[in-house]
């Protein structure tokens, strides 16, 4: 594994969610790999490792390390999967999804503001990823191009579970959102083999509200 300057603060960051969330050894990996100080802003980096969710502009975060590495782990993510994320950010969970889905899964990041999407493409860019796509658009309508996905995963909270989400989950899919305003919970959605929709909730959580056609600020 290449070392850079962080790694070490890296490695003690990893080390704390993986003791604390019991996590797998796929994600604690993939949260080794990916070097979270890349996708913040450079006065931010000395942060970078802790565990607390940092502005990318706009209004928007970079979520919390443990919040992607529980997220990562609900989604029981598997090598080939073809995933969508709704709020690609800076591009850091998806690069820790790109890491777990490897080369041949594929990551695609839908994000609202166009600033961030490039932001997001620079660094993807930078770190070599190849199975990593980020569009630029209405994240809460998905992304039909390139549907059916085995596995979706929302950064934002939604009023409701998008109804394109749930059309675009591949059947035996499953599905990670937040759902929620004042109150948000995190909720884990399965499609079986005959399209029948199961929704568990996992927790309270907090984040960003979901923009859209199917997010908050829709009037209609």
């Amino acid at each position: 594994m290449e070392k850079d300057e962080y790694f070490e603060k890296r490695k003690w960051m990893v080390e704390k969610l993986k003791r604390e969330l019991e996590l797998s050894d796929k994600v604690v990996n993939a949260m080794l790999k990916v070097p979270r100080h890349i996708f913040v802003f450079d006065e931010l980096k000395d942060e970078a490792y802790n565990d607390y969710p940092l502005s990318i502009g706009f209004g928007q975060t970079i979520s919390a390390p443990h919040m992607v590495a529980i997220m990562c782990e609900l989604l029981s993510l598997e090598e080939g999967n073809k995933v969508l994320e709704v709020g690609a950010g800076s591009g850091y969970h998806a690069a820790v999804v790109a890491e777990i889905v490897g080369e041949r899964g594929k990551v695609i990041g839908i994000e609202r503001i166009p600033e961030l999407a490039k932001f997001a493409r620079e660094n993807i860019k930078k770190l070599g990823y190849e199975n990593v796509e980020i569009i630029v658009g209405d994240g809460s309508r998905g992304y039909e191009k390139e549907a059916p996905y085995d596995r979706i995963y929302v950064t934002a909270s939604a009023p409701d579970i998008p109804p394109p989400l749930i059309e675009q989950l591949k059947k035996g899919g499953k599905m990670v959102i937040p759902i929620g305003d004042f109150i948000q919970y995190l909720y884990v959605i399965e499609k079986d083999k005959k399209g029948r929709i199961t929704k568990k909730n996992w927790g309270s959580v907090r984040f960003v509200p979901l923009v859209g056609e199917y997010g908050f600020d829709h009037k209609g």
